[in-house]
């Protein structure tokens, strides 16, 4: 009974059009209500617990490294670094879009921010070389939904804080899926514009393409001052996050000169708005995580599953199937937020690794921002290229597809992603 209230409630305040904020309150009044407990200290108690964390400081970090990363020349010099290595190539802009995606979700975790990115400097380049526009949108989109996999993450943080586990491992851990989603897009690309008549760019010269090098460098220390400094126990996830804030503040203002003073107000505006609703988010998310709990309703789902506890790798596969559905209705943040306190203790009792299961279960959310009718990203690429979404979705399902795949591949051979682990610790 209580599972049915949890979802009617939930699902209810979603179809009424109800922020989901606010319809993870609702959820959790509803909890109350049933169990006769209602409090309405509690509710407000357990909303401010929720985003009073220290470790959740690392989200707003990470935001306006994003923001300034992108008004700082950053990511555009990262995109011209790889036309300059692979733009000559048959279909070279959609392996620049691919290699360019890869490298800037090492320097910002939202998947909106770096489709957003690539979208506005590629989008009009594809359309003018003659590509497909919606074929080029669905995989910018595709390349995009990498940056919440592969370190620093975002997302990783959430999980990590909700599931109690090491945020560390959790990005050491994301870097060979992720980089497996990206190979996995560009095989699909390869795949799909085999019989396409595109002409490629011309090879630059070896002097463009250390020019392009020398001029992108700056961009390319970044991720790696953040995975060495957590490698090797120099910050936190917390502290990483505000080193790379600083760094791409002083890349943008000092070395490209392109961030002015003028400039910051409104990149701390656009960051300080996007963190809100992700800490409200949070917020609201404590209230039912806590109720979840106070209900016993991992128990209860324990039980439901049982039949597959015996199996972790079964029990993963059914979990993820649950999870990809969830996906096409449910936005990336508010399913974590409320499937990770349901899902960890089941996880735990049937003794599969939680390191392992967060990669997993951020990849599927990540795929999630691409699934219809909801997808997040998807309707990011489609404000940038100016496409309908029905186009978009047809454009978007090879890559979809590949990264399934890949998802599929890691439920059933953990070892993808436990072995790389160990290389890193």
């Amino acid at each position: 009974m209580v599972v049915a209230i949890f979802l009617a409630s939930l699902l209810g305040a979603m179809a009424l059009g109800m922020p989901i904020a606010f319809a993870l309150m609702v959820c959790g009044v509803a909890l109350m209500s049933y169990m006769d407990m209602f409090d309405a200290q509690l509710i407000a108690q357990n909303t401010i617990d929720g985003a009073d964390n220290f470790v959740l400081m690392a989200v707003p970090f990470f935001m306006l490294a994003g923001e300034f990363m992108n008004a700082g020349g950053l990511s555009r010099r990262i995109v011209n670094l790889a036309m300059a290595l692979v733009g000559h190539i048959r279909g070279g802009l959609g392996y620049v879009a691919v290699f360019a995606a890869i490298i800037m979700a090492s320097l910002s975790g939202s998947a909106a921010a770096d489709t957003a990115a690539i979208g506005v400097l590629l989008i009009p380049m594809m359309r003018n070389a003659g590509y497909s526009l919606p074929r080029s949108a669905g995989l910018i989109a595709s390349a995009g939904i990498i940056a919440p996999v592969i370190p620093p993450s975002i997302a990783f943080v959430m999980f990590g804080v909700i599931a109690q586990v090491s945020i560390t491992k959790l990005f050491m851990a994301g870097i060979v899926p992720g980089v497996m989603m990206g190979i996995s897009i560009l095989l699909a690309w390869a795949w799909v514009i085999r019989k396409d008549d595109l002409k490629a760019s011309p090879r630059k010269s070896l002097a463009e393409v250390r020019h392009a090098l020398v001029d992108g460098a700056w961009a390319l220390v970044m991720p790696l001052i953040i995975i060495v400094g957590l490698k090797m126990g120099v910050f936190t996830p917390t502290e990483a996050a505000v080193v790379a804030a600083v760094y791409a503040l002083f890349v943008g203002m000092v070395i490209y000169k392109e961030i002015k003073f003028g400039d910051l107000y409104g990149i701390l505006l656009n960051a300080g708005k996007i963190t809100a609703v992700v800490m409200l988010l949070a917020g609201a998310a404590m209230v039912s995580s806590w109720l979840i709990t106070v209900a016993d309703l991992p128990g209860q789902l324990a039980e439901m599953l049982k039949p597959f506890m015996d199996s972790p790798r079964l029990l993963m596969v059914v979990i993820m199937i649950v999870i990809v559905v969830v996906g096409t209705a449910m936005d990336m943040t508010p399913t974590i937020l409320i499937l990770t306190p349901v899902l960890i203790p089941v996880i735990k009792q049937a003794g599969i690794d939680p390191i392992y299961f967060g990669v997993i279960f951020v990849i599927n959310n990540a795929i999630g921002l691409i699934t219809p009718p909801v997808g997040t990203t998807l309707n990011v690429i489609c404000g940038v290229a100016k496409v309908k979404m029905d186009e978009v979705i047809v454009g978007v399902m090879p890559f979809m597809i590949a990264e399934l795949a890949v998802l599929a591949l890691l439920t059933v051979f953990p070892g993808l992603v436990l072995v790389p682990l160990k290389w890193f610790f």
